[in-house]
C-alpha cells in the first residue's frame, strides 16, 4: 500500500517471467486495427512536392542508370523493345562483324566541310566526288550487305520481318563508338 513503484524495466522483467517466450509463437499482443490503419495511412496527393520530384529524380536516374550499364553489356532484360529477341541480336552480330562504308560518312562528311570552306575549283570538285560518290557506294554497299544478312536470317529464322532490313541499315551507318548496344563481337567474328 504504501511501497515504492516499480519501474518500467521491474514491469517487464515480472511480466516476461509470468510469461515466458515460446518457440514459433508471435510472443506479443496482437495490434489494434485503427494502429496499423493509421501506420499504413499516406496521403493520395504528397503534400511535400519538392521532396517527391528530388526522390522522383533519384529513382528515374537509378533506372536510367541500371538500363545504360544493361545496353552497355547487351543485357537483354534492358534493351529496348526495338533491339529485343535472338533475330535482332543476330543482325547486330552480322553488321558488327564486317566494316561498313556506312560509318565512314560522318568523318568524311567533316573533311567535306572543310573542304567547302577552300574556294578553288579543285577543292569544290574534292567536295563533289566526296559528297555523292560515298554516297552512292555506301548505300550500294548497305544495300547489299542486306541482301547477304536477309538470307542468312531467312536460313536461321524462316524469313526476315517487317523493320529489319532499316534496323540493318540505320547500324551499318553509325560509327562503331556509338553504336547501343554496344558491338559484342569483333570484326571479322562471324555470328553462328
Amino acid at each position: 500500500m504504501f511501497g515504492r513503484k516499480k519501474t518500467l524495466n521491474e514491469n517487464l522483467a515480472e511480466e516476461a517471467a509470468a510469461h515466458p517466450e515460446r518457440p514459433g509463437a508471435k510472443n506479443k499482443p496482437t495490434p489494434k486495427r485503427r494502429d496499423q490503419e493509421a501506420a499504413n495511412k499516406r496521403p493520395l496527393i504528397v503534400t511535400d512536392r519538392k521532396a517527391a520530384r528530388s526522390q522522383d529524380k533519384v529513382a528515374r536516374r537509378e533506372a536510367m542508370a541500371k538500363q545504360r550499364q544493361g545496353m552497355l553489356t547487351g543485357d537483354e532484360r534492358y534493351l529496348p523493345a526495338r533491339d529485343k529477341g535472338p533475330r535482332r541480336r543476330f543482325i547486330r552480330d552480322t553488321v558488327d562483324a564486317r566494316w561498313n562504308l556506312g560509318e565512314f560518312m560522318l568523318p568524311v562528311m567533316l573533311l567535306v566541310l572543310l573542304l567547302s570552306f577552300v574556294r578553288t575549283s579543285w577543292a569544290m570538285l574534292a567536295v563533289f566526288v566526296l559528297v555523292y560518290g560515298l554516297i552512292i557506294i555506301a548505300v550500294l554497299d548497305a544495300f547489299l550487305m542486306w541482301m547477304r544478312t536477309k538470307k542468312k536470317i531467312t536460313q536461321k529464322f524462316g524469313g526476315a520481318e517487317r523493320g529489319d532490313a532499316m534496323y540493318t541499315i540505320m547500324r551499318a551507318f553509325q560509327m562503331r563508338r556509338t553504336r547501343m548496344p554496344k558491338p559484342q563481337v569483333t570484326r571479322g567474328q562471324r555470328p553462328s
